[in-house]
């Protein structure tokens, strides 16, 4: 599904996409290829129905050669998986069209939609809109009913019926294009409009309507965990390059490999065992959600936020490991053509997504372990 000539080609894509901002037609044209698009996709409508953990690797390893490439088509692949909790009519309208079915989702709830007969009536505007610039579907959050009861939902339209505005000018995950889009006065039918309520939960239509465990996924956890790959195979990647530059870089003013001076042997050394207690912990944390999803249970929200935190705390350390070791590596890692700043650069815009602010999640996780109560609407 991923090859190693297919990392490469990211890694060989990288900085043109970075400069242009967007994946290249030939990136695109290897994902449809490769068939990740449909490994979440329900075997009813033509995809793989793989367990929920499937993703994981694909876009960690994605990551080894381009962190904005991994973070797009990741997403591709997660909102495809979203797109089958929805109701099967919508399902069919969305699998039934042209393939792979690329969704951008910003999920905040900045739109509004006014019940009308049938439906809403949808308008807003959102950012961080992640792949919108390959997309054919849109998924948006919105607040959804009368002025004095609005819940929030999530709808789905075709993208031909938003505007894409360019505002993404940033200094890291350029290629991801993830610009804005604007939505006016559209109408969504019921069939597309689904509780966020129920998404966090597994409790969606989809979930009853397809037999598979995947399905029935909480999704926070979901969206955090195989967001965080990106983050966790950048600095696999990173500890790799700094592992080969040892070898070759010799010390100025002093004439001596890197690799002979103990303090980056320790460095690296440090790096690798604290990318190893990452994999056990993503590991852990999914083995006890897919227990309960594959029995059938409910996941209770202190795992939901237990397994948003240990994203987070990925996020937070493979930050740190990329850090220190580009702190390591000299002045010549921060040219623009050299792969470690680009890493850099992407995990620190990356870092910036809302389910990764350590310390909400750590309040979230502390409070509910104590048995307290949050709020219905959070993000969990």
């Amino acid at each position: 599904m991923i090859t190693d000539t297919f990392v490469q080609q990211l890694r060989e894509r990288a900085q043109q996409a970075d400069v242009e901002r967007r994946l290249s037609t030939e990136t695109m044209d290897d994902y449809a290829a490769s068939g990740l698009a449909d490994l979440l996709v329900p075997s009813c409508f033509g995809g793989d129905e793989a367990p929920w953990p499937a993703i994981l690797d694909p876009i960690r390893r994605l990551a080894h050669g381009c962190s904005s490439t991994a973070w797009t088509l990741g997403f591709y692949t997660l909102h495809n998986w979203m797109l089958a909790l929805f109701p099967e009519q919508a399902q069919k309208e969305v699998f039934a069209g042209d393939r792979p079915v690329l969704a951008p989702a910003p999920l905040a709830p900045n739109g509004r939609g006014e019940p009308v007969d049938g439906g809403v009536r949808l308008s807003g505007r959102w950012s961080w809109a992640t792949g919108v610039l390959h997309g054919n579907w849109l998924m948006v959050g919105a607040l959804c009913g009368p002025e004095d009861a609005r819940l929030p939902m999530l709808c789905l339209l075709p993208l031909d019926e938003a505007e894409v505005i360019d505002t993404w000018q940033t200094d890291g995950m350029r290629a991801t294009g993830s610009n804005d889009v604007v939505v006016s006065d559209a109408f969504i039918p019921e069939h597309r409009v689904l509780s966020v309520i129920d998404i966090y939960a597994g409790t969606t239509p989809g979930a009853s309507l397809h037999a598979a465990a995947a399905y029935r996924w909480p999704m926070v956890p979901a969206l955090a965990l195989a967001a965080s790959m990106v983050a966790l195979g950048s600095a696999e990647r990173v500890t790799e390059l700094f592992a080969e530059r040892l070898a070759e870089r010799v010390m100025g003013f002093e004439g001596t490999k890197q690799m002979d001076k103990p303090v980056a042997q320790v460095r690296l050394a440090d790096a690798q065992v604290r990318l190893r207690a990452l994999d056990g912990l993503v590991a852990g944390t999914v083995a006890r959600i897919e227990a309960l999803v594959a029995a059938g249970d409910a996941v209770p929200k202190p795992l939901r936020a237990e397994a948003r935190l240990a994203a987070a705390h990925v996020v937070q350390e493979s930050r740190a490991v990329i850090g220190g070791l580009i702190g390591a590596s000299g002045a010549s890692a921060h040219f623009l053509d050299h792969p470690l700043q680009r890493y850099r650069r992407d995990v620190e815009v990356l870092a910036g997504h809302v389910v990764f602010d350590h310390d909400v999640t750590a309040e979230l996780a502390g409070a509910l372990a104590l048995g307290m109560k949050v709020s219905p609407f959070a993000m969990v």
